[in-house]
């Protein structure tokens, strides 16, 4: 009959129909999955999470995306440039601003992030900074600390009387803050890339090395390390000092506290047990070949009554240090240390064993007790340490290797996985998570 489709006609018009409907389909999934990459931006036009690396080699402020799944690094294609032998990074609490110290160049530089990621061009001109070796921020982000060995030759041994006592005699130096070594304090504000001076630099009696800042009961409790005594012989120790709310840096009543062989990191953590009163605790790393040499010396800082801590302690606010235990032996020569966002697991980096020291913190005492495995491997010559805000990842950069160890992180043991290795900028130093 006319019209009249036959069985066969019928069969190749399903599967005409068919092979349509499925070419249909797959278009419609193709623009879907493109208009998904479209709003939801690839990992290197949008990361998700950054590293920002300092490289010696290249003076610049390189940028990895982390991959939030694995913690993998992807080398992004933005540098900014730095002066020359950047050394140290840190964000502001809002993570919009990053500061930048130079030890070659004496200076400071402050960057605008993007929301792409990349460092703005900074607006102003460094920050001049002599001879300074180490920065440090308040919690809040109220004020930035830089430590400085001064400009001036030290004589070995000091003299009873030198040019640079304690505080230094300003009928002999016309800068004595400035010559002498000193912590120099800069207002700063989240968000804001402006880094205004506060007061002249603080003299200090020693030759500083590192520096942190934690809060204390009524301000800012900051907390310097130095390898050399410009008033006695005695060398190698930590001193604690007072910041109130303007930004003026006072010293305890017992300057200083002997530490390790030349002590190269200092960091101050605050515990929070679960049903427990917890405490502040500093550790110093003791990089040097002397007593107590590749070590970590662990201080309780007398914020409230304790067996040790006497009412004195606590109430005239002298931020008085009680030292806990012997020092914690750990690889050769560690250089720098990080804390979990928990507080619960510590980890030193030791430049001269191309290794990671790991350890669960007591939170009741500061006492170290060893992770398993208690180090990883790096690469050659690490010098410095960032933890993800999440707690998930670890990265180290190798200064001597050029590259970037990432490592996952077990949130529950603090054991350390999964090392990878990702090329960075030649001699890479300083790193901070964002």
């Amino acid at each position: 009959m006319a019209g009249e489709r036959t069985p066969a006609d019928g069969k190749r018009l399903g599967e005409q129909m068919s092979k349509k409907i499925c070419g249909i389909f797959a278009l419609l999934a193709f623009f879907g999955l493109t208009l998904f990459l479209i709003n939801c931006g690839s990992s290197s036009s949008r990361p998700a999470a950054l590293l920002y690396v300092l490289s010696q080699g290249e003076n610049n402020v390189g940028s990895f995306a982390i991959d939030l799944g694995r913690g993998k690094l992807s080398l992004l294609n933005k540098t900014s440039p730095a002066d020359m032998t950047p050394t140290s990074i840190l964000l502001d609490p809002s993570g919009t601003v990053a500061y930048v110290l130079n030890t070659g160049s004496n200076s400071i530089t402050a960057y605008t992030i993007n929301s792409d990621g990349s460092l703005s061009a900074p607006s102003s001109q460094p920050l001049t900074v002599h001879n300074s070796v180490a920065i440090a921020r308040d919690v809040a982000g109220t004020f930035l600390f830089v430590v400085s060995q001064g400009s001036i030759p030290l004589p070995q041994p000091p003299p009873a009387n030198n040019q640079c006592g304690f505080p230094p005699d300003t009928n002999i130096l016309p800068e004595p803050n400035s010559v002498c070594p000193h912590v120099s304090v800069f207002a700063i504000q989240p968000g804001s890339a402006t880094l205004t001076p506060v007061g002249n630099p603080v003299p200090l009696k020693g030759v500083p090395t590192s520096v942190t800042a934690a809060a204390g009961p009524s301000g800012t409790l900051l907390y310097i390390t130095s390898d050399q005594d410009l008033l006695s012989v005695d060398d190698d120790e930590v001193s604690a000092f007072n910041v109130d709310s303007s930004g003026v840096v006072t010293s305890q009543t017992i300057p200083s506290y002997p530490t390790g062989s030349v002590p190269t990191g200092v960091l101050a953590v605050q515990t929070t047990p679960a049903g427990g009163s917890g405490g502040l605790f500093v550790y110093v790393a003791n990089s040097g070949s002397g007593s107590g040499a590749n070590s970590v010396s662990i201080f309780h800082v007398c914020t409230q009554l304790s067996a040790t801590c006497t009412s004195q302690d606590v109430t005239a606010n002298n931020n008085t240090l009680i030292p806990v235990g012997n020092p914690v032996t750990v690889g050769l020569n560690p250089v720098a240390m990080t804390v979990d966002p928990t507080n619960n697991f510590l980890y030193v980096v030791n430049h001269g064993s191309n290794t990671i020291s790991a350890f669960r913190i007591n939170p009741s005492d500061g006492t170290l007790s060893a992770l398993n495995p208690s180090s990883v491997s790096t690469g050659s010559s690490p010098v410095a340490i960032a933890m993800h805000s999440s707690g998930e990842f670890l990265y180290v950069s190798n200064n001597a290797s050029s590259n970037i160890s990432g490592f996952n992180v077990n949130t529950t043991s603090g054991a350390l996985s999964n090392a990878t290795n990702v090329t960075s900028s030649a001699q890479p130093a300083g790193l901070v998570a964002k």
